[in-house]
């Protein structure tokens, strides 16, 4: 029988969400239900309820979670019920040019559950990113659940979006390795992930770049070297601080965890000849870029968009949680709060303020 639970909802543009009642349809083939027990407060369902992804209103947010699988649907067997599961939104379809050509992490037709939740009302729920974990339960294709070792789900939840991200963008997209130089370009939430990756590694010096020296202060926890503080910096300040921390060369692999035509700049900039810049922070459809072709000719090297961390769920969350588990990735030093359901409001404003890494909901 469908099952009715209590659930985070964006009702329209700008307004504040509410906790309302949200049911849950009975798995069907292919599809699972997950017991809920966290999920991260991302600037992603901040955008969802902002309209900034799409106006199909109302939206079920949440996505970053984790929790344990109560129900399976027909011909569902990669997971079953009572596995501890990290929820992801690149439920790979295997048949597509990306996965045939055997670049899964581009898949172009990825999976979610085929029913909608609904109000009780019958009105259908958009799901964030296909998943809508700001509730006790959801319903999600079954490739987008990633079985891992059972762990904090509060922190391990986290690899489902914004760590991941960070993590990926440096050792997938960046192909960071022992002995090279990173730079960070804001450190909030997926650029100290980025920072964290980077350790992870091998890289050094690695070098954090933000306005905030909190956040600085929290990168330097999370493995950087160097910081700058850009704040009393412009873009060409910002570059020769990286240069000069890096022997007057600049960086091998610069990370854009902002995403603005003027982050994107430094990055480019910041890098050495032949390096890597690698775009991870999202930039919003108005945004235009100028460089010189001549300069994007001349300074060789790549220019990488990073999206989820170029990652696969099934090859690295399992990978990332024993990493954590092992203590060699302090993937709890991105909780800054664990809150109830109804202080995801709050959590968005302090996002907005940056007091925060995550602010994490538990069920």
């Amino acid at each position: 029988m469908p099952t009715t639970v209590k659930g985070i909802v964006a009702m329209s543009k700008g307004a504040p969400v509410e906790v309302t009642d949200i049911v849950i349809p009975d798995p069907g083939p292919g599809e699972v239900v997950v017991d809920v027990k966290s999920c991260g407060v991302c600037h992603t369902d901040f955008h969802y309820r902002e309209g900034g992804i799409s106006d199909d209103y109302p939206f079920l947010l949440g996505h970053e979670s984790a929790g344990v699988v109560s129900e399976v649907g027909e011909g569902v067997d990669s997971v079953e019920v009572g596995d501890f599961v990290v929820l992801n939104w690149r439920a790979i379809c295997g048949d597509c040019r990306a996965c045939r050509r055997g670049e899964p992490w581009y898949c172009f037709d990825t999976h979610n559950a085929t029913q909608k939740m609904t109000l009780t009302d019958g009105t259908e729920l958009e799901a964030a990113l296909g998943i809508g974990s700001f509730a006790e339960k959801t319903l999600v294709a079954a490739g987008q659940c990633t079985k891992v070792e059972e762990s904090d789900p509060s922190v391990v939840g986290l690899l489902g979006c914004g760590v991941m991200a960070g993590i990926g963008a440096a050792i997938n997209t960046g192909q960071v390795t022992r002995g090279k130089s990173v730079a960070v370009i804001g450190c909030g939430g997926v650029g100290n992930a980025a920072i964290a990756g980077a350790h992870l590694a091998g890289a050094s010096p690695i070098i954090a770049i933000d306005f905030d020296e909190k956040k600085l202060a929290a990168a330097k926890e999370l493995g950087a070297t160097d910081t700058i503080v850009s704040k009393d910096l412009d873009e060409d300040g910002v570059v020769s601080a990286v240069q000069e921390l890096t022997g007057g060369f600049g960086a091998d692999v610069v990370i854009d965890a902002v995403g603005r035509p003027e982050t994107w700049r430094q990055a480019f900039y910041a890098r050495d000849l032949a390096g890597t810049v690698v775009l991870v922070g999202v930039p919003t459809p108005e945004m235009e870029l100028s460089v010189p072709l001549a300069d994007v000719f001349g300074r060789g090297g790549s220019l990488k968009s990073s999206w989820y961390g170029d990652c696969l769920p099934d090859r690295d969350f399992p990978m990332l949680v024993d990493l954590y588990k092992q203590g060699r990735l302090p993937l709890e030093k991105f909780v800054t709060e664990r809150i109830s359901i109804d202080g995801v409001e709050d959590a968005f404003a302090k996002m907005g303020r940056g007091e925060v890494l995550r602010s994490v909901v538990e069920f």
